[in-house]
Protein backbone atom coordinates (compact mmCIF):
# COMPACT_ATOMS: atom_id res chain seq x y z
CA UNK A 1 0.00 0.00 0.00
CA UNK A 2 1.31 3.45 -0.92
CA UNK A 3 0.49 6.49 1.23
CA UNK A 4 0.91 10.13 0.31
CA UNK A 5 0.63 12.87 2.91
CA UNK A 6 -1.77 15.61 1.83
CA UNK A 7 -1.97 18.06 4.74
CA UNK A 8 -0.89 18.59 8.34
CA UNK A 9 -4.10 20.39 9.15
CA UNK A 10 -6.84 18.18 10.51
CA UNK A 11 -10.05 20.21 10.89
CA UNK A 12 -13.08 18.54 12.38
CA UNK A 13 -14.89 16.54 9.74
CA UNK A 14 -18.61 16.22 9.29
CA UNK A 15 -20.19 12.78 9.42
CA UNK A 16 -20.50 10.63 6.32
CA UNK A 17 -24.11 10.13 5.29
CA UNK A 18 -24.34 9.43 1.55
CA UNK A 19 -22.67 7.27 -1.10
CA UNK A 20 -22.67 7.39 -4.90
CA UNK A 21 -21.20 4.52 -6.95
CA UNK A 22 -20.56 4.82 -10.69
CA UNK A 23 -20.28 1.35 -12.25
CA UNK A 24 -18.77 0.53 -15.63
CA UNK A 25 -18.44 -2.78 -17.44
CA UNK A 26 -19.41 -6.36 -16.81
CA UNK A 27 -21.75 -8.19 -14.46
CA UNK A 28 -18.83 -8.84 -12.12
CA UNK A 29 -18.40 -5.11 -11.69
CA UNK A 30 -22.11 -4.81 -10.93
CA UNK A 31 -21.65 -7.49 -8.28
CA UNK A 32 -18.55 -5.79 -6.87
CA UNK A 33 -20.36 -2.45 -6.67
CA UNK A 34 -23.23 -4.01 -4.75
CA UNK A 35 -20.75 -5.48 -2.27
CA UNK A 36 -18.98 -2.12 -1.92
CA UNK A 37 -22.35 -0.62 -1.11
CA UNK A 38 -23.01 -3.35 1.47
CA UNK A 39 -19.61 -2.73 3.08
CA UNK A 40 -20.02 1.03 3.32
CA UNK A 41 -23.58 0.81 4.57
CA UNK A 42 -22.57 -1.65 7.27
CA UNK A 43 -19.52 0.39 8.34
CA UNK A 44 -20.93 3.91 8.12
CA UNK A 45 -24.68 3.57 7.62
CA UNK A 46 -24.43 5.37 4.31
CA UNK A 47 -27.51 6.07 2.22
CA UNK A 48 -27.20 5.48 -1.55
CA UNK A 49 -27.87 8.57 -3.68
CA UNK A 50 -28.46 8.86 -7.42
CA UNK A 51 -26.25 11.86 -8.17
CA UNK A 52 -22.60 12.53 -7.25
CA UNK A 53 -23.38 16.09 -6.13
CA UNK A 54 -25.41 14.67 -3.23
CA UNK A 55 -22.71 12.26 -2.04
CA UNK A 56 -20.19 12.38 0.80
CA UNK A 57 -18.33 9.46 -0.80
CA UNK A 58 -18.00 8.90 -4.57
CA UNK A 59 -16.67 5.55 -5.81
CA UNK A 60 -15.91 4.74 -9.43
CA UNK A 61 -15.87 1.02 -10.23
CA UNK A 62 -14.11 1.03 -13.57
CA UNK A 63 -13.63 -1.31 -16.53
CA UNK A 64 -10.56 -1.30 -18.77
CA UNK A 65 -11.85 -3.52 -21.57
CA UNK A 66 -13.09 -0.93 -24.00
CA UNK A 67 -11.40 1.81 -26.00
CA UNK A 68 -10.24 4.95 -24.19
CA UNK A 69 -11.25 3.53 -20.80
CA UNK A 70 -8.62 5.56 -18.94
CA UNK A 71 -9.55 8.81 -20.69
CA UNK A 72 -13.22 8.30 -19.81
CA UNK A 73 -12.26 7.86 -16.16
CA UNK A 74 -10.20 11.07 -16.12
CA UNK A 75 -12.98 12.95 -17.88
CA UNK A 76 -15.46 11.86 -15.22
CA UNK A 77 -12.98 12.72 -12.47
CA UNK A 78 -12.81 16.24 -13.87
CA UNK A 79 -16.51 16.62 -13.09
CA UNK A 80 -16.05 15.19 -9.62
CA UNK A 81 -13.22 17.65 -8.94
CA UNK A 82 -15.63 20.55 -9.32
CA UNK A 83 -17.76 19.03 -6.54
CA UNK A 84 -14.73 18.50 -4.31
CA UNK A 85 -13.53 22.06 -4.86
CA UNK A 86 -16.75 23.19 -3.17
CA UNK A 87 -16.73 20.40 -0.53
CA UNK A 88 -13.13 19.43 0.38
CA UNK A 89 -14.35 16.73 2.79
CA UNK A 90 -15.77 14.76 -0.14
CA UNK A 91 -14.00 11.39 -0.53
CA UNK A 92 -13.33 10.19 -4.08
CA UNK A 93 -12.21 6.64 -4.85
CA UNK A 94 -11.28 4.97 -8.14
CA UNK A 95 -11.54 1.19 -8.12
CA UNK A 96 -11.92 -1.70 -10.51
CA UNK A 97 -9.70 -2.62 -13.43
CA UNK A 98 -8.55 0.89 -14.38
CA UNK A 99 -7.64 1.44 -10.73
CA UNK A 100 -5.61 -1.77 -10.78
CA UNK A 101 -4.01 -0.95 -14.13
CA UNK A 102 -3.17 2.70 -13.52
CA UNK A 103 -2.42 2.55 -9.78
CA UNK A 104 -0.54 5.57 -8.44
CA UNK A 105 -0.59 7.25 -11.86
CA UNK A 106 -4.21 8.21 -11.21
CA UNK A 107 -3.29 10.30 -8.17
CA UNK A 108 -0.28 11.78 -9.97
CA UNK A 109 -2.63 13.04 -12.66
CA UNK A 110 -5.61 13.72 -10.36
CA UNK A 111 -4.20 14.40 -6.86
CA UNK A 112 -7.68 15.10 -5.48
CA UNK A 113 -8.47 11.37 -5.68
CA UNK A 114 -8.30 9.96 -2.16
CA UNK A 115 -8.31 6.21 -2.86
CA UNK A 116 -7.16 4.00 -5.71
CA UNK A 117 -7.99 0.33 -5.29
CA UNK A 118 -8.21 -2.83 -7.37
CA UNK A 119 -10.88 -5.53 -7.76
CA UNK A 120 -9.27 -7.65 -5.04
CA UNK A 121 -8.96 -4.98 -2.33
CA UNK A 122 -12.33 -3.25 -2.18
CA UNK A 123 -13.14 -5.14 1.03
CA UNK A 124 -10.68 -2.78 2.74
CA UNK A 125 -12.68 0.32 1.79
CA UNK A 126 -14.08 1.04 5.29
CA UNK A 127 -10.60 0.97 6.81
CA UNK A 128 -9.19 3.07 3.97
CA UNK A 129 -11.90 5.69 4.44
CA UNK A 130 -11.22 5.73 8.19
CA UNK A 131 -7.49 6.25 7.60
CA UNK A 132 -8.06 9.02 5.08
CA UNK A 133 -10.32 10.93 7.44
CA UNK A 134 -8.01 10.43 10.41
CA UNK A 135 -4.62 11.11 8.80
CA UNK A 136 -5.48 13.16 5.69
CA UNK A 137 -3.59 10.85 3.32
CA UNK A 138 -4.07 9.46 -0.14
CA UNK A 139 -4.09 5.66 -0.41
CA UNK A 140 -3.33 3.21 -3.20
CA UNK A 141 -4.14 -0.46 -2.63
CA UNK A 142 -3.68 -2.63 -5.73
CA UNK A 143 -2.11 -5.80 -4.39
CA UNK A 144 -3.81 -9.10 -5.26
CA UNK A 145 -4.40 -11.21 -2.15
CA UNK A 146 -5.73 -14.67 -2.95
CA UNK A 147 -9.52 -14.20 -2.84
CA UNK A 148 -9.19 -12.72 0.66
CA UNK A 149 -11.99 -10.25 0.09
CA UNK A 150 -14.78 -12.84 0.29
CA UNK A 151 -13.90 -13.56 3.92
CA UNK A 152 -14.58 -9.91 4.81
CA UNK A 153 -17.84 -9.17 3.02
CA UNK A 154 -21.16 -8.79 4.85
CA UNK A 155 -24.22 -10.84 3.96
CA UNK A 156 -25.44 -9.91 0.47
CA UNK A 157 -28.56 -7.82 0.02
CA UNK A 158 -31.13 -8.31 -2.71
CA UNK A 159 -32.71 -5.50 -4.69
CA UNK A 160 -35.54 -6.84 -6.80
CA UNK A 161 -35.57 -10.52 -7.68
CA UNK A 162 -32.05 -11.07 -9.04
CA UNK A 163 -28.87 -12.00 -7.23
CA UNK A 164 -25.23 -12.43 -8.23
CA UNK A 165 -22.52 -14.63 -6.74
CA UNK A 166 -18.89 -14.49 -7.82
CA UNK A 167 -17.58 -18.06 -7.82
CA UNK A 168 -14.06 -17.36 -9.09
CA UNK A 169 -11.73 -14.51 -9.94
CA UNK A 170 -9.14 -13.94 -12.63
CA UNK A 171 -8.29 -15.67 -15.90
CA UNK A 172 -5.42 -17.87 -17.09
CA UNK A 173 -6.23 -17.78 -20.81
CA UNK A 174 -4.19 -14.66 -21.69
CA UNK A 175 -5.97 -13.77 -24.90
CA UNK A 176 -3.67 -11.28 -26.58
CA UNK A 177 -6.29 -8.50 -26.71
CA UNK A 178 -7.44 -8.78 -23.09
CA UNK A 179 -6.24 -6.89 -20.02
CA UNK A 180 -8.22 -8.98 -17.50
CA UNK A 181 -5.42 -11.41 -16.50
CA UNK A 182 -3.31 -8.39 -15.59
CA UNK A 183 -6.00 -6.52 -13.65
CA UNK A 184 -7.90 -9.42 -12.05
CA UNK A 185 -5.02 -11.85 -11.68
CA UNK A 186 -4.79 -15.62 -12.01
CA UNK A 187 -7.81 -17.93 -11.81
CA UNK A 188 -8.78 -18.59 -8.20
CA UNK A 189 -11.95 -20.49 -7.30
CA UNK A 190 -13.99 -20.02 -4.13
CA UNK A 191 -14.78 -23.06 -1.97
CA UNK A 192 -18.12 -24.62 -2.94
CA UNK A 193 -19.41 -24.36 0.64
CA UNK A 194 -18.94 -20.57 0.56
CA UNK A 195 -20.76 -20.30 -2.76
CA UNK A 196 -23.67 -22.42 -1.52
CA UNK A 197 -23.90 -20.36 1.66
CA UNK A 198 -24.05 -17.09 -0.30
CA UNK A 199 -26.69 -18.52 -2.64
CA UNK A 200 -28.79 -19.59 0.37
CA UNK A 201 -28.52 -16.08 1.79
CA UNK A 202 -29.73 -14.60 -1.49
CA UNK A 203 -32.64 -17.05 -1.70
CA UNK A 204 -33.60 -16.27 1.91
CA UNK A 205 -33.48 -12.55 1.05
CA UNK A 206 -35.93 -13.02 -1.84
CA UNK A 207 -33.75 -13.69 -4.90
CA UNK A 208 -35.48 -15.84 -7.51
CA UNK A 209 -32.98 -15.52 -10.38
CA UNK A 210 -29.32 -16.08 -9.41
CA UNK A 211 -26.28 -15.76 -11.68
CA UNK A 212 -22.90 -17.33 -10.94
CA UNK A 213 -20.12 -15.03 -12.14
CA UNK A 214 -16.49 -15.26 -13.16
CA UNK A 215 -14.18 -14.27 -15.99
CA UNK A 216 -14.23 -17.92 -17.06
CA UNK A 217 -16.74 -19.78 -14.89
CA UNK A 218 -16.46 -23.14 -16.61
CA UNK A 219 -12.81 -23.31 -15.50
CA UNK A 220 -14.07 -23.44 -11.90
CA UNK A 221 -12.50 -26.16 -9.76
CA UNK A 222 -11.99 -26.30 -6.02
CA UNK A 223 -11.81 -28.87 -3.26
CA UNK A 224 -14.69 -29.16 -0.80
CA UNK A 225 -14.19 -29.62 2.94
CA UNK A 226 -13.80 -33.38 2.44
CA UNK A 227 -10.97 -32.90 -0.04
CA UNK A 228 -13.04 -33.84 -3.09
CA UNK A 229 -12.46 -31.92 -6.30
CA UNK A 230 -15.57 -30.06 -7.43
CA UNK A 231 -15.76 -28.94 -11.06
CA UNK A 232 -18.15 -26.43 -12.58
CA UNK A 233 -20.80 -28.90 -13.75
CA UNK A 234 -20.89 -30.47 -10.28
CA UNK A 235 -21.14 -27.02 -8.67
CA UNK A 236 -24.15 -26.25 -10.88
CA UNK A 237 -25.85 -29.40 -9.66
CA UNK A 238 -25.14 -28.48 -6.02
CA UNK A 239 -26.48 -24.94 -6.42
CA UNK A 240 -29.43 -26.13 -8.49
CA UNK A 241 -30.48 -28.49 -5.71
CA UNK A 242 -30.77 -25.73 -3.11
CA UNK A 243 -34.27 -25.40 -1.69
CA UNK A 244 -36.00 -22.38 -3.17
CA UNK A 245 -33.66 -22.10 -6.18
CA UNK A 246 -35.95 -21.07 -9.03
CA UNK A 247 -33.72 -19.77 -11.81
CA UNK A 248 -29.98 -20.31 -12.19
CA UNK A 249 -27.64 -18.74 -14.76
CA UNK A 250 -23.91 -18.24 -15.24
CA UNK A 251 -21.48 -16.03 -17.13
CA UNK A 252 -18.97 -15.91 -18.76
CA UNK A 253 -17.80 -19.13 -20.45
CA UNK A 254 -14.88 -20.09 -22.67
CA UNK A 255 -15.21 -22.55 -25.59
CA UNK A 256 -12.10 -24.45 -24.50
CA UNK A 257 -13.88 -25.76 -21.42
CA UNK A 258 -17.35 -26.59 -22.68
CA UNK A 259 -17.37 -30.15 -21.37
CA UNK A 260 -19.96 -32.83 -22.05
CA UNK A 261 -20.97 -32.67 -18.38
CA UNK A 262 -21.63 -28.94 -18.69
CA UNK A 263 -23.68 -29.40 -21.86
CA UNK A 264 -25.71 -32.12 -20.15
CA UNK A 265 -26.32 -29.93 -17.10
CA UNK A 266 -28.74 -27.75 -19.06
CA UNK A 267 -31.00 -30.77 -19.58
CA UNK A 268 -30.48 -32.28 -16.13
CA UNK A 269 -30.92 -29.27 -13.80
CA UNK A 270 -34.49 -27.91 -13.88
CA UNK A 271 -33.51 -24.52 -12.48
CA UNK A 272 -30.63 -23.98 -14.96
CA UNK A 273 -32.05 -21.62 -17.56
CA UNK A 274 -31.65 -22.34 -21.31
CA UNK A 275 -29.38 -19.39 -22.07
CA UNK A 276 -25.61 -19.33 -22.64
CA UNK A 277 -23.20 -16.53 -23.39
CA UNK A 278 -20.26 -18.17 -25.18
CA UNK A 279 -17.78 -15.65 -26.65
CA UNK A 280 -15.99 -16.67 -29.85
CA UNK A 281 -14.51 -13.29 -30.98
CA UNK A 282 -13.77 -14.40 -34.58
CA UNK A 283 -14.70 -17.09 -37.08
CA UNK A 284 -11.22 -17.26 -38.62
CA UNK A 285 -8.72 -19.83 -37.36
CA UNK A 286 -5.85 -17.49 -38.28
CA UNK A 287 -7.29 -14.67 -36.18
CA UNK A 288 -8.23 -17.03 -33.33
CA UNK A 289 -4.60 -18.17 -33.27
CA UNK A 290 -3.36 -14.57 -33.24
CA UNK A 291 -5.78 -13.86 -30.39
CA UNK A 292 -4.42 -16.89 -28.47
CA UNK A 293 -7.94 -18.16 -27.97
CA UNK A 294 -6.82 -21.80 -27.75
CA UNK A 295 -9.63 -23.16 -29.96
CA UNK A 296 -10.56 -23.27 -33.63
CA UNK A 297 -13.90 -22.57 -35.30
CA UNK A 298 -14.68 -26.31 -35.54
CA UNK A 299 -14.21 -26.66 -31.78
CA UNK A 300 -16.79 -23.93 -31.32
CA UNK A 301 -19.24 -25.64 -33.69
CA UNK A 302 -18.82 -28.93 -31.82
CA UNK A 303 -19.63 -27.21 -28.51
CA UNK A 304 -22.76 -25.61 -30.00
CA UNK A 305 -23.87 -28.92 -31.54
CA UNK A 306 -23.48 -30.74 -28.22
CA UNK A 307 -25.39 -28.03 -26.37
CA UNK A 308 -28.27 -28.21 -28.84
CA UNK A 309 -28.24 -32.00 -28.71
CA UNK A 310 -29.27 -31.78 -25.04
CA UNK A 311 -31.19 -28.48 -25.15
CA UNK A 312 -32.42 -27.80 -28.72
CA UNK A 313 -34.01 -24.42 -27.92
CA UNK A 314 -31.12 -22.98 -25.90
CA UNK A 315 -30.64 -19.25 -26.53
CA UNK A 316 -27.09 -18.25 -27.47
CA UNK A 317 -25.18 -15.00 -27.30
CA UNK A 318 -21.55 -14.21 -28.03
CA UNK A 319 -18.83 -11.56 -28.31
CA UNK A 320 -17.10 -10.49 -31.53
CA UNK A 321 -14.08 -8.29 -32.23
CA UNK A 322 -13.88 -6.76 -35.70
CA UNK A 323 -10.66 -5.49 -37.25
CA UNK A 324 -8.13 -7.36 -35.11
CA UNK A 325 -4.55 -6.83 -36.38
CA UNK A 326 -4.02 -8.85 -39.54
CA UNK A 327 -7.74 -9.47 -40.19
CA UNK A 328 -8.35 -9.77 -43.93
CA UNK A 329 -11.64 -9.61 -45.77
CA UNK A 330 -11.49 -13.41 -46.01
CA UNK A 331 -11.05 -13.66 -42.23
CA UNK A 332 -14.04 -11.40 -41.70
CA UNK A 333 -16.18 -13.40 -44.13
CA UNK A 334 -15.39 -16.49 -42.02
CA UNK A 335 -16.80 -14.64 -39.02
CA UNK A 336 -20.00 -13.87 -40.92
CA UNK A 337 -20.14 -17.51 -41.98
CA UNK A 338 -19.83 -18.67 -38.37
CA UNK A 339 -22.64 -16.32 -37.32
CA UNK A 340 -24.92 -17.66 -40.08
CA UNK A 341 -24.22 -21.28 -39.13
CA UNK A 342 -24.68 -20.81 -35.36
CA UNK A 343 -27.68 -18.45 -35.38
CA UNK A 344 -27.48 -16.15 -32.37
CA UNK A 345 -30.23 -14.67 -30.25
CA UNK A 346 -28.01 -11.72 -29.34
CA UNK A 347 -24.37 -10.65 -29.38
CA UNK A 348 -21.94 -7.90 -28.41
CA UNK A 349 -19.71 -6.66 -31.22
CA UNK A 350 -16.88 -4.13 -31.10
CA UNK A 351 -14.15 -2.67 -33.24
CA UNK A 352 -10.69 -3.70 -32.11
CA UNK A 353 -8.73 -1.10 -30.20
CA UNK A 354 -5.37 -1.83 -28.58
CA UNK A 355 -5.39 -2.03 -24.79
CA UNK A 356 -2.17 -0.79 -23.17
CA UNK A 357 -0.25 -3.61 -21.54
CA UNK A 358 -1.64 -6.42 -23.72
CA UNK A 359 0.46 -8.44 -26.19
CA UNK A 360 -1.77 -7.39 -29.11
CA UNK A 361 -0.96 -3.74 -28.41
CA UNK A 362 2.57 -4.43 -29.65
CA UNK A 363 1.26 -5.48 -33.06
CA UNK A 364 0.54 -2.96 -35.80
CA UNK A 365 -3.11 -1.90 -35.73
CA UNK A 366 -3.17 -2.35 -39.50
CA UNK A 367 -6.88 -2.49 -40.30
CA UNK A 368 -8.00 1.05 -41.25
CA UNK A 369 -10.78 2.56 -39.16
CA UNK A 370 -13.02 2.95 -42.19
CA UNK A 371 -12.78 -0.77 -42.90
CA UNK A 372 -13.39 -1.60 -39.24
CA UNK A 373 -16.50 0.58 -39.32
CA UNK A 374 -17.78 -1.03 -42.51
CA UNK A 375 -17.20 -4.56 -41.26
CA UNK A 376 -18.81 -3.83 -37.92
CA UNK A 377 -21.94 -2.51 -39.62
CA UNK A 378 -22.19 -5.63 -41.78
CA UNK A 379 -21.84 -7.86 -38.74
CA UNK A 380 -24.36 -5.86 -36.74
CA UNK A 381 -26.86 -6.01 -39.60
CA UNK A 382 -26.58 -9.81 -39.74
CA UNK A 383 -26.87 -10.16 -35.96
CA UNK A 384 -29.91 -7.84 -35.86
CA UNK A 385 -31.56 -9.92 -38.57
CA UNK A 386 -30.94 -13.12 -36.62
CA UNK A 387 -32.14 -11.59 -33.37
CA UNK A 388 -35.32 -10.35 -35.01
CA UNK A 389 -36.00 -13.79 -36.49
CA UNK A 390 -35.49 -15.42 -33.12
CA UNK A 391 -37.87 -12.96 -31.49
CA UNK A 392 -40.54 -13.52 -34.14
CA UNK A 393 -40.28 -17.28 -33.60
CA UNK A 394 -41.56 -16.72 -30.06
CA UNK A 395 -44.94 -15.40 -31.25
CA UNK A 396 -47.70 -17.86 -30.45
CA UNK A 397 -45.66 -19.70 -27.84
CA UNK A 398 -46.55 -19.88 -24.16
CA UNK A 399 -43.68 -19.36 -21.75
CA UNK A 400 -43.02 -18.84 -18.05
CA UNK A 401 -42.24 -15.22 -17.19
CA UNK A 402 -40.75 -14.10 -13.89
CA UNK A 403 -42.46 -10.76 -13.28
CA UNK A 404 -39.81 -8.23 -12.26
CA UNK A 405 -41.72 -4.97 -12.02
CA UNK A 406 -43.88 -2.34 -13.65
CA UNK A 407 -43.40 -1.49 -17.30
CA UNK A 408 -42.99 1.96 -18.81
CA UNK A 409 -46.51 2.01 -20.23
CA UNK A 410 -49.53 2.46 -17.99
CA UNK A 411 -50.82 -0.87 -16.72
CA UNK A 412 -47.86 -2.84 -18.05
CA UNK A 413 -45.76 -5.32 -16.13
CA UNK A 414 -42.39 -6.56 -17.32
CA UNK A 415 -40.48 -9.77 -16.76
CA UNK A 416 -38.10 -12.26 -18.29
CA UNK A 417 -38.49 -15.63 -19.96
CA UNK A 418 -36.22 -18.55 -19.01
CA UNK A 419 -34.03 -17.71 -22.03
CA UNK A 420 -33.64 -14.11 -20.81
CA UNK A 421 -36.02 -12.28 -23.17
CA UNK A 422 -37.94 -9.28 -21.88
CA UNK A 423 -41.74 -9.59 -22.00
CA UNK A 424 -44.32 -6.82 -21.46
CA UNK A 425 -47.94 -7.58 -20.62
CA UNK A 426 -50.95 -6.08 -18.87
CA UNK A 427 -51.34 -7.13 -15.26
CA UNK A 428 -51.90 -6.14 -11.65
CA UNK A 429 -48.76 -5.02 -9.74
CA UNK A 430 -49.52 -7.62 -7.05
CA UNK A 431 -48.26 -10.20 -9.59
CA UNK A 432 -44.68 -8.86 -9.28
CA UNK A 433 -42.40 -11.59 -8.01
CA UNK A 434 -44.50 -14.43 -9.39
CA UNK A 435 -43.73 -16.72 -12.32
CA UNK A 436 -46.68 -16.69 -14.72
CA UNK A 437 -47.69 -18.34 -17.98
CA UNK A 438 -47.68 -15.75 -20.75
CA UNK A 439 -48.67 -16.26 -24.37
CA UNK A 440 -46.47 -14.23 -26.71
CA UNK A 441 -48.51 -12.12 -29.11
CA UNK A 442 -46.02 -9.71 -30.67
CA UNK A 443 -42.28 -9.38 -31.23
CA UNK A 444 -40.24 -6.18 -31.17
CA UNK A 445 -36.52 -5.69 -31.83
CA UNK A 446 -35.48 -5.99 -28.18
CA UNK A 447 -38.52 -7.36 -26.37
CA UNK A 448 -41.80 -9.26 -26.63
CA UNK A 449 -45.42 -8.55 -25.80
CA UNK A 450 -47.76 -11.14 -24.39
CA UNK A 451 -51.00 -11.88 -22.63
CA UNK A 452 -51.43 -13.40 -19.21
CA UNK A 453 -53.02 -16.83 -19.34
CA UNK A 454 -55.70 -17.03 -16.67
CA UNK A 455 -55.96 -20.54 -15.31
CA UNK A 456 -59.42 -21.84 -14.40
Amino acid sequence: MQITETSDKKPKLKSLDTLFIQTYGCAMNVYDSSRMSDLMQEAYGLRIVDTPADADVILMNTCSIRENAENKVYSELGRYKKIKDKRPDLIIGVGGCVGQQEGKRIQERAPFVDIVFGPQTYHRLPDMVKEIRRDRVNLTEIDMPEIEKFDHLPKPKVEGLTGYVTIMEGCDKFCTFCIVPYTRGAEISRPPEDILAECRQLIDAGAKDISLLGQNVNAYHCEDTDGNEVGFAELLHLVGELEGMQRLRFSTSHPMEMTTELCEAFAEIPSLMPYLHLPVQSGSDEILKAMHRGHQREDYFKAIDELRLHTPDIALSSDFIVGFPGETEEDFELTLDLVRKVGYDSAFSFKYSPRPGTPAAKAEDDVPEAIKDERLQRLLALLREQSRERMEQQVGKTTDVLVEGKGKNEGDLTGRTPDFRIVHFKGNPRLIGQTLSIQITEAYNMSLRGELIIED
